[in-house]
């Protein structure tokens, strides 16, 4: 197992990993996605973790929880520490890279894979002046998650 600092929401059936430098936006991502779903704008979301996660291969999946002494806490920038309800395990499906120095345009089929702990798994990365959410939403209606 390892801690890594990233963010996690489960949407549907599989989790969303996302990582990015301090201040690329990790939790507001996490708690936008979450806000959209109570909309109806996504299927169900659910926090895992925020700030930092553990992750573990188990069976050819990566598996990711929130760190112990976070478990269903997230920062909300102007709002502080808040308490959401949250899922102790979930299956990642999508890795996303916020301020990632990779993302292009047309990123090539090769930027669109990343391996975490031994698991392929498919990857969308974000440019630094981008708003991941329309990106993300899009991303998620274009193509189904593994197992989705």
């Amino acid at each position: 197992m390892t801690t890594t600092h990233a963010s996690a929401v489960l949407i549907g059936a599989h989790a969303l990993l996302i990582r990015g430098p301090s201040g690329a936006g990790k939790s507001r991502l996490a708690f936008e996605l979450i806000r959209l779903s109570e909309r109806g704008g996504l299927p169900f979301a659910r926090l895992v973790g925020d700030d930092r996660v553990v992750l573990e291969a188990r069976n050819g999946r990566l598996l990711v929880r929130p760190a112990v002494s976070l478990a269903g806490l997230i920062e909300i920038r102007g709002l502080g520490i808040r308490r959401l309800p949250h899922e102790p395990v979930a299956v990642v499906g999508l890795v996303i890279d916020l301020s990632a120095s990779d993302a292009e345009r047309l990123p090539p089929p090769e930027a669109a894979r990343t391996a975490l702990s031994g698991i392929e798994l498919p990857r969308l990365a974000v440019a630094p002046d981008a708003n991941p959410l329309p990106v993300l939403v899009g991303c998620l209606g274009s193509r189904p998650m593994p197992g989705g």
